[in-house]
């Protein structure tokens, strides 16, 4: 396998990040440039200026380049079926920014890039059998069985975020309703959080004064901050949302049986606050609970950089 770094590429919808990732999953150069917003052609064109910026930087070898991108992928065919944040439907990415650089790119949905970075380089390294559980403003899956990325049929495996907790439930921007990301994402913990505040009621003084009467204002951070702090309707909030997340993962788990769930994302930085209520739901929901092995629930180790680097080492691990 060639030692030259891979290029690691994460398409947003504010940002395409970029970077080179050694043999090692490390990071050593990065690069980024904002998401275009006039269409499917520029960010097209942004992508591949970025890719070739960073094929410079590693002067001219790479072992492979790897692109992450939320939204419906086929990973094998290298086409982006539907994204929810970006102009880009039913076209083949992979085959569009090749035909700009001239490089063989490998694409995949970040989630499945963040659970590949976990799986070699993070908190589930040497795991046979895995579940990344994305929790930022929506909820996102990458599942990792028998050593291998599940993809599914038509690319779409892992996407536990749309798995019905309630068919009655708030709608999702999946279009469906009651899925898990409406109850365990950023966004439901804002929702929570304004709803507590509108209600008057005596847990939410905290948060009533820090968005200063403008529920509207309140973010997921301003949550956190304040369950750092030990604000009781904070605490309670987090704790809502994990409950729910690990509700929702003990289904999951049913179905793909994994030994390490990890725990990722931007909601993920509140740590305890959050992982132990999702701990306790899950260990109550679980099917079999007290008469089989149970799997373990951790925090991911890469952050934001496991899109990166799990895109980067999926090209690299196809491509030589």
């Amino acid at each position: 396998m060639s030692r030259a770094p891979a290029v690691g590429i994460d398409i947003g919808g504010t940002k395409i990040a970029g970077a080179l990732v050694d043999a090692e999953g490390r990071i050593t150069h990065r690069e980024q440039l904002p998401t275009p917003r006039e269409g499917t052609s520029q960010i097209l064109d942004a992508t591949a200026e970025l890719v070739t910026t960073l094929v410079a930087g590693a002067g001219g070898e790479v072992s492979g380049v790897g692109m992450a991108c939320a939204g419906m992928v086929d990973g094998r065919a290298g086409r982006l079926w539907f994204s929810p944040n970006l102009p880009l439907r039913d076209l083949d990415v992979a085959g569009e920014v090749r035909r700009r650089t001239g490089h063989d790119v490998v694409l995949e949905n970040d989630a499945n890039a963040a659970a590949w970075g976990e799986y070699r380089f993070g908190s589930g390294i040497d795991c046979d059998d895995m579940l990344l559980a994305t929790v930022g403003t929506g909820v996102g899956g990458g599942c990792i069985i028998d050593d291998r990325l599940l993809r599914g049929a038509f690319g779409i495996g892992g996407e536990i975020g749309h798995v019905t907790m309630d068919p009655h439930g708030p709608r999702c921007g999946c279009g469906n309703h009651g899925c898990l990301e409406v109850y365990a994402s950023g966004t439901a913990l804002e929702r929570y959080a304004r709803e507590l505040v509108s209600s008057g009621e005596a847990k939410g003084a905290g948060l009533r004064e820090r968005c200063g009467d403008a529920p509207e204002e309140l973010t997921g951070q301003d949550v956190t901050e304040l369950a750092r702090d030990g604000d009781e309707g904070a605490v309670a909030l987090l704790t809502r949302l994990g409950t729910r997340l690990g509700e929702g993962l003990a289904s999951v788990c049913a179905v793909v049986d994994p030994a390490v769930v990890v725990i990722g994302g931007g909601v993920a930085d509140a740590g305890d606050l959050l992982v132990d209520p999702a701990r306790e739901a899950f260990a109550a929901h679980l099917i079999g609970r007290g008469h089989r092995p149970s799997p373990t629930i951790v925090v991911a180790t890469l952050g934001n950089d496991a899109g990166l680097v799990g895109a980067a080492t999926l090209a690299r691990e196809i491509t030589t």
